[in-house]
């Protein structure tokens, strides 16, 4: 598991990680999990150089739901860009400061196997585990 700064926003350049025991408000962490996941799923697309856009809306039982999606897309002008094991990671601003300090995971259990976000600022959940509110 590895805790990621962004690429400076929309360029090439890569910073070195920022360590977990140092958080802030551009860190997410990308398990090396959730990077072998994301890489299956982009092949099976038949999109491997596409990106996988994480955010949040509003909505869902608790208040906020979280996103994930595939984008074919290069980075919006304000996104962070992070990247792990080759694929790359869109977070946009405002979605930024929900998710700044979490993990994106990937979980395989009898009921659920997918991506997992694991949320510091998260105050409760729904049972599903894709809503949640904030604290």
């Amino acid at each position: 598991m590895t805790s990621l700064a962004p690429e400076a926003e929309n360029k090439a350049q890569t910073q070195p990680p920022v360590s977990e025991a140092t958080p802030s408000k551009r860190t997410l962490t990308i398990t090396d999990g959730a990077a072998r996941f994301a890489r299956v799923k982009l092949d099976q697309r038949g999109t491997p150089e596409a990106a996988v856009r994480l955010g949040i809306k509003g909505g869902g039982c608790s208040g906020f739901s979280y996103v994930i999606q595939f984008d074919d897309d290069a980075p919006r002008e304000r996104d962070y860009v992070f990247e792990h094991l080759g694929i790359k990671f869109f977070v946009d601003k405002k979605s930024m400061v929900y998710l700044a300090g979490s993990a994106l995971d990937y979980e395989k259990t009898v009921m659920f196997q997918g991506f997992k976000f694991r949320n510091p600022n998260e105050a409760s959940s729904c049972g599903c585990g894709h809503s949640f509110t904030v604290k």
